[in-house]
């Protein structure tokens, strides 16, 4: 590090052009790939977590959480969708509210967002071990529980396996995750079509849980149940906003990424409606399928009956955790990396391989950190004698957490920017503005407080709201004296002028206009 740079609160390591050597990333992604990825990343929603709402709120409760969930996400995707070509970086969510709010509100939101991206794939990977238990149980007949097939074992290969492949490279990651995409919505709609000429679709199912004293079929917990069902209708779309998190991996990300993004948005909202309907109608309906850890499986088997035809099936839908697991894999990868290069995180985070171009190292950590959350978790749960799902549950809420504070901090950077940087170049202009935003943010805010209305889940994310405290502190105290000129952070500082890696590359910082 040659010199130091205080500007405001934080402080400016100029670095050299050999920094940002070993942190490039190489082009690949096009339209279909950054739709794929969109979509993948969310897609397990519909195998599973959505559920647990059902026995949050009922029916009616998750149907009305659903819907303004969807309100909120198609504000926060047009939103999205403006300020990711205005500002294409990696450091997505980040980078925006970098350039809107300072380094504190960058670091703040890309935390949040950090989170979001770690804890996710500890909750899909404890869906997919629970399932395999299951799936493995069944085919064989196993009477004992053999370590083999323990959900933590199952986590450990998926964890090895999903991380290796997203280190392969960035042509390797996109093709899987087109393959896998299509694998799963393709899996979705033959459940859909089965369901739906098996005759074993019920609609009373919808209504059997036992409504509490005064309250009706359709809301068995009354209007109070929409609350807590608020987090489990989110988990239809959460991550389809790591799109911008490609931006500097894109071949075009100024039309490509708006256009995957609303897309993207668009088809999980047909398919989580549709899953809403159609598995919360077969097996033991609503009561049921509202407290199982594999509801896709269960719904299967409700259409095709138990056996080896429902659990070969399972084994399929399997696709669909794995399509999500990978992709956000991919998505804590690029928000560590993007922190990282620019000092918020340790730099050593942001190293990428030499040959792939992959941050191999973020990856590598983010994975530890997932699985030994997952195993914790999940050791915590048995001691107090808590079902699958409801573990699942809690990871999800633990998620959830970070997603809605970097929703209303990705807002309120739609905001201001509007105000601070009109005149930056804007290749696509949101088609619900200022107005859609704010309403996004609001229920963005509303949903934050919605975590604490289960107690059941509320110790993890009480622990997650530690975490994220402490993670500030760290930047309050070392942090922020150790930032770099990443592109993000010239974008922010000298007002749009420069930070485009498209364009001006790496390596090549205008101190000089920074300075001044």
């Amino acid at each position: 590090m040659a010199q130091e740079k205080k500007i405001g609160s934080v402080t400016y390591q100029e670095v050299t052009e050999e920094y940002f050597q070993k942190r490039g990333l190489r082009r690949h992604a096009a339209f279909w790939s950054l739709w794929s990825l969109g979509v993948a990343a969310v897609i397990s929603g519909d195998f599973y977590g959505w559920n647990l709402g059902l026995d949050a709120g009922g029916f009616g409760g998750l149907l009305i959480a659903t819907i303004v969930i969807a309100i909120m996400y198609y504000g926060l995707c047009f939103s999205i969708a403006e300020m990711s070509p205005a500002l294409p970086h990696t450091g997505g969510a980040y980078s925006f509210a970098r350039s809107a709010m300072g380094p504190w509100g960058g670091f703040i939101t890309g935390l949040a967002e950090n989170m979001e991206y770690v804890i996710t794939p500890a909750v899909v990977v404890g869906a997919m071990g629970f399932l395999m238990h299951d799936i493995v149980k069944d085919l064989f007949n196993l009477s004992s529980e053999p370590w083999l097939n323990s959900p933590v074992t199952w986590w450990a290969i998926f964890y090895v396996l999903f991380v290796w492949i997203n280190i392969v490279g960035i042509e390797a990651t996109m093709r899987f995750t087109v393959v896998i995409n299509i694998a799963a919505l393709g899996i979705l709609a033959f459940f859909f079509i089965s369901v739906l000429v098996s005759g074993k679709f019920d609609t009373s199912l919808w209504s059997n849980i036992k409504p509490d004293v005064g309250a009706s079929t359709f809301l068995p917990h009354g209007i109070s149940g929409i609350f807590p069902a608020i987090p489990f209708a989110i988990w239809f779309f959460l991550a389809i906003e790591e799109l911008p998190l490609a931006a500097e991996e894109s071949h075009d990300p100024k039309r490509d990424v708006p256009r995957a993004t609303i897309w993207g948005m668009t088809t999980l909202l047909v398919a989580g409606f549709l899953t809403l309907f159609l598995n919360s109608g077969v097996d033991g309906g609503a009561k049921d399928i509202g407290l199982s850890a594999t509801p896709l499986f269960d719904g299967f088997k409700g259409v095709f009956g138990t056996g080896t035809a429902a659990s070969l099936l399972a084994l399929i839908g399997l696709t669909g955790l794995i399509a999500s697991f990978h992709t956000i894999i991919y998505a804590y990868g690029r928000n560590t990396f993007s922190l990282s290069r620019a000092g918020y995180f340790p730099k050593w985070l942001s190293v990428t391989s030499v040959k792939r171009k992959t941050p191999h190292v973020a990856l590598i950590a983010g994975g530890l950190v997932g699985y030994l959350l997952a195993v914790l978790i999940y050791e915590l749960g048995k001691s107090g004698g808590k079902l699958a799902g409801q573990i699942v549950g809690a990871l999800l809420y633990m998620a959830v957490f970070g997603a809605v504070i970097s929703y209303a901090m990705q807002c309120l950077s739609f905001i201001l920017l509007r105000v601070k940087l009109p005149n930056i170049t804007r290749p696509y202009r949101s088609l619900v503005g200022v107005w859609g935003a704010g309403i996004a943010g609001i229920i963005a805010l509303v949903s934050l407080v919605s975590l604490y209305a289960n107690g059941d889940y509320r110790p993890g994310v009480y622990g997650t709201l530690i975490y994220f405290v402490l993670g500030i502190l760290y930047f309050a105290i070392a942090g922020r004296h150790r930032l770099v000129l990443s592109p993000e952070e010239e974008f922010a500082l000298t007002g749009g002028e420069h930070g485009h890696p498209e364009t001006e590359g790496y390596g090549k910082t205008h101190v000089e206009e920074v300075q001044a």
